[in-house]
């Protein structure tokens, strides 16, 4: 077992300057990982080299500069694990993923990049990347990726597969945000996307859960189908079957005509269940109907009509807490609840706050084609003191509010509303 201690002072390595001591565990009679290494600057090679290569468990098989080739060397080499840049010249490291990942469905690839989105983390785990990680990053992350990689690699030799890890980060489909909760956020969507899993997103009001939600529609097989949100608080009990389900004429007073529901609307779709816990008992069981069997029937109507449909589900409120006072079908929260996403509130992730800022103002600017504004420095200041309980949807009306109403390209801390100025 090695001790490494590494320090670097050029960012543009990707490696922090810091000095940094690492154990990494050695599995019993496991032959060294075969590690890949694709990245254009050459500093950042000799730094993966240094430390990686430092260890008897690690040895470094090979080097590429860009995608093209990484492709015709990696396939050559057979490294166990490939750390490659996604900002390639020529063809990017997503690219190359594909292509690598299509030729040897089996391979771990690891990419980094010092210029993350939401966009290209999800993306990066659609794809099939064992794991993401962003520059600057310390080579304790980085031999903790690469140690888990060896577990994989162990993993497949005893049981002749893996499932990739969790890791992503950017923005996109209007989510924003770069901090390390969100990174995460990012990853679980790109690794549900492949695949017709049932998501349970939850957090608070305002934080984002059906952009999320229309986030993994758009990327998975199901985009071409129709997404379709509803706001289960909003509808009265009485109505929300016929909503969801659709009726009979004459099924009930005022049903002059047949309904087509939002289920059949949604056939070979996706359905976007907002605020599930304020649903009927009654209404549950008819969704759990759908989840077990694939199929619904019409209020008032007696035949069977087969959908498919993937669900996915919000809710703010303690899901868990209604499951034991029988508010909540157990059942049903089980066969929601395969994956979740939780949402964080924007008090705990003040470093997106800027980025924010900086998506609505432009936005809104260019909706009420006005030149895009700026804040004083106070106002930024009022704007990442404010706890927002009304999270990002709060920040965004605050934002637009400011855009429509200010005739300066300045906004100053006047501008804001009385509850957001400084005490």
């Amino acid at each position: 077992m090695s001790k490494l201690k590494r320090s670097l002072t050029s960012p543009s390595t990707g490696l922090r300057a810091e000095a940094v001591r690492t154990r990494v565990g050695r599995l019993p009679d496991a032959p060294p990982i075969r590690l890949f290494l694709v990245d254009d600057h050459p500093v950042v090679r000799e730094g993966l080299r240094s430390f990686l290569g430092a260890d008897s468990r690690f040895k470094i098989v090979g080097e590429a500069v860009s995608g093209e080739e990484a492709l015709s060397l990696v396939l050559r080499a057979r490294p166990h694990l490939v750390l490659m840049d996604i900002n390639l010249p020529g063809m990017s490291g997503l690219e190359a993923l594909q292509h690598i990942r299509a030729a040897n469905p089996k391979q771990l690839v690891i990419l980094m990049t010092a210029f993350g989105t939401a966009q290209t983390a999800i993306e990066a785990m659609k794809y099939g990347a064992f794991d993401y990680i962003m520059k600057p990053f310390d080579p304790a992350k980085v031999l903790a990726l690469a140690e888990n990689a060896l577990k994989a690699h162990a993993d497949m030799r005893s049981a002749g597969d893996y499932k990739p890890s969790i890791n992503a980060d950017d923005y996109r489909e209007g989510i924003v945000g770069a901090s390390p909760v969100m990174q995460e956020v990012f990853k679980v969507i790109g690794q549900v996307t492949a695949s017709d899993v049932t998501v349970m997103i939850t957090g608070e009001s305002g934080t984002g859960k059906e952009l999320v939600a229309r986030s993994i529609w758009k990327h998975s097989h199901r985009a071409k189908g129709n997404f379709i949100a509803v706001n289960c608080a909003a509808i009265p009990d009485n109505l929300i079957e016929s909503e969801l389900f659709g009726h009979e004429k004459g099924s009930f007073t005022g049903a002059t005509n047949q309904r087509i529901g939002k289920f059949e609307l949604c056939d070979r779709g996706t359905i976007f269940l907002d605020e599930i816990g304020d649903m009927a008992l009654a209404t549950q069981t008819k969704i759990l109907r759908v989840l077990q069997q694939g199929e619904i029937q019409r209020v008032g109507g007696t035949d069977t009509i087969k959908v498919d449909v993937r669900i996915l589900a919000a809710t703010n409120k303690d899901l868990e807490s209604m499951v034991k006072t029988k508010t909540f079908r157990e059942d049903l929260y089980y066969r929601l609840n395969v994956v979740r996403i939780k949402m964080p509130p924007l008090r705990d992730r003040r470093e997106d706050i800027t980025l924010l800022v900086d998506h609505f103002l432009g936005s809104y600017a260019k909706q009420a084609s006005k030149p895009v504004k700026t804040l004083s420095t106070a106002c930024m200041e009022d704007l990442l003191n404010h706890e927002w309980p009304g999270n990002v949807r709060e920040l965004s009306n605050v934002l637009e509010r400011a855009v429509v109403l200010n005739a300066s390209t300045l906004i100053k801390t006047e501008d804001l509303p009385a509850h957001l100025l400084r005490q």
